[in-house]
């Protein structure tokens, strides 16, 4: 039995404890990215090879989200914690010894099963321990931790790799995940829903998690393997895709609607005979959390998407290390940490559906401000008002619209509820890295093929080599190229059709974040005793 009292000030040391645990899930999404060169060299793999490291870690934490939220409704959330914290560090050690890229692929594996259990019982844990202008404060700071760690994490990752050994971007989570679970068996009060039971929804489990993870897969490897037709062979160990003319993403993405569809067809037939569900779907009756999940999923298509493209204009046109590229982002996590006390007053004084869209407007004006500064030659500080002003927007969006989507939700199933809502930002990510990546690869091979018509001299060989790496390998062919003796005219262009690009895909995602802050028009009002409760 939990003997931990409820406190105010055990209530704020948990939720230090929650943080902790959630700082690492977020960077651990984004720390491996400029750890991807060593990784190749140390271990003898693939380009392709290293990318799966990330994307596992992505498709395993999206894929069980709701399956862990409920699980944390029935056997606990703190103890749903905990077990989360032990599989990630494990895992994360594991990491840190692979010597082979079958061992960190496994590793990464495991770490996007601890990633699962850990966020969506933090976001349970702080919706039902908090109340009234400590609710707002609460959300506050954990929504301005997911914003600034996302940006942390290259730099974390940058400096790992450059001064220690890309190793230590995973022997980093040790100490980190120790102090979260000493804190949190110490802080942390257990909850549960007393009438989950005792069964488990299998089918329901199965049909949604195999679901989710094909439509990550497609949406992250989209571009890579094509979207209908094949662009290369896709090989998992020994089993090779089997159709040369259908791409595997397709066949991912109808193996996803078929097995979705299924889950709601079990679902809706568990639950009128009585029986145990996965997912309550009369959740999706409270206006606040049906119309709180579309926002939060169209907005992560533009947040999210940018912070990808980001890194790769800075590594590429300006050629920034991965060190320098991380610390070039701080303006951004440095505007998502600031925005935490902003966030917690200004949500107590006019409503957290008001702070929602003041943060989403923000995003709007530093998202499309970065599509007016991205040049070929420009001073890194003319990203970092934009950046920090982008970050402030998501530090008050992030965390009071995660408050106003659990709000309504009965506290017995806001495991559940967190699940879905953490499922929701996840596909919204995935599916803008999706549409944005391909939309900046597009871009980037329409513009550098105008470019190379302005170069008549060029060898007709060459410019099939240089077409070709740009259409394979993105912004990194423009670094390829600069190695080349006497290739500063072909560089030129190439930096000119990336930052061009870089910027139509900026206003891209700001249209995205437009089409949220629309979207949270529909939230209802808040109810006078939220109201009330906000400003007790």
């Amino acid at each position: 039995m939990d003997v931990v009292p409820d406190s105010h000030r055990t209530r704020w040391l948990g939720l230090v404890a929650l943080t902790l645990g959630v700082a690492m899930i977020i960077v651990d999404a984004t720390i491996v990215n400029v750890a991807i060169p060593s990784i190749i060299q140390d271990l003898g793999i693939t380009y392709t090879q290293a990318e799966w490291t990330n994307a596992i870690y992505s498709l395993v934490f999206a894929a069980l989200l709701i399956s862990s939220g409920r699980l944390g409704d029935k056997l606990g959330r703190k103890r749903l914690y905990l077990a989360g914290l032990v599989i990630f560090v494990l895992a994360s050690m594991l990491a840190g010894i692979a010597q082979s890229g079958a061992e960190l692929l496994g590793a990464r594996f495991l770490q996007g099963v601890g990633g699962a259990l850990i966020l969506p019982a933090t976001l349970s844990i702080v919706n039902a321990t908090f109340r009234g202008k400590e609710r707002a404060i609460a959300f506050g700071i954990w929504g301005s931790v997911i914003g600034g760690m996302a940006a942390l994490g290259p730099l974390i990752g940058g400096w790992a790799t450059t001064n220690l050994s890309w190793r230590w971007a995973f022997y980093i989570n040790l100490p980190v995940g120790v102090a979260a679970f000493v804190g949190a068996w110490l802080f942390v009060r257990d909850s549960r829903d007393p009438d989950a039971g005792r069964g488990f929804d299998l089918p329901g489990t199965v049909t949604l998690s195999g679901g989710l993870a094909l439509l990550i897969f497609g949406l992250i490897e989209g571009q890579s393997y094509g979207w209908v037709r094949p662009k290369q062979t896709l090989s998992l160990g020994p089993l090779d895709w089997p159709l040369s003319s259908v791409s595997p993403v397709f066949g991912a993405l109808s193996a996803s609607a078929a097995l979705l569809l299924a889950f709601v067809w079990i679902e809706r037939r568990r639950a009128r005979d009585g029986r145990q569900v996965l997912v309550d779907f009369s959740l999706f009756a409270i206006g606040s959390f049906r119309y709180g999940n579309v926002t939060v999923a169209i907005v992560s298509l533009g947040e999210f998407g940018l912070i990808f493209v980001i890194p790769l204009f800075l590594q590429s046109v300006l050629d920034y290390s991965a060190l320098e590229t991380g610390v070039a982002l701080l303006a951004l996590a440095g505007g998502a940490f600031v925005a935490a006390p902003f966030a917690a007053k200004l949500s107590q004084r006019y409503g957290g559906r008001l702070v929602v869209r003041i943060g989403m407007g923000l995003e709007v004006i530093g998202t499309a401000g970065l599509g007016f500064v991205f040049a070929t030659e420009m001073p890194w500080w003319h990203f970092e008002p934009f950046l920090f002003v982008y970050g402030f927007g998501i530090g008050l969006a992030t965390a009071q619209l995660t408050s106003v989507i659990l709000v309504d939700v009965p506290m017995a199933q806001s495991g559940e509820a967190s699940g879905i809502q953490s499922t929701s930002r996840q596909v919204g990510s995935a599916l803008g890295i999706a549409i944005l990546g391909s939309s900046l690869a597009i871009l980037f091979s329409h513009n550098a093929s105008s470019g190379l018509d302005q170069m008549p001299g060029l060898p007709a060989g060459q410019r099939a080599a240089i077409e070709q790496a740009v259409g394979k390998q993105g912004g990194p062919a423009i670094n390829g190229a600069r190695a080349v003796p006497g290739s500063e005219p072909v560089v030129a262009k190439l930096d000119e059709a990336f930052a061009s690009a870089a910027s139509t895909v900026a206003f891209i995602a700001s249209g995205f974040i437009v089409l949220g802050l629309l979207s949270s028009l529909f939230l209802p009002p808040a109810r006078p005793a939220e109201e009330e409760a906000a400003s007790a």
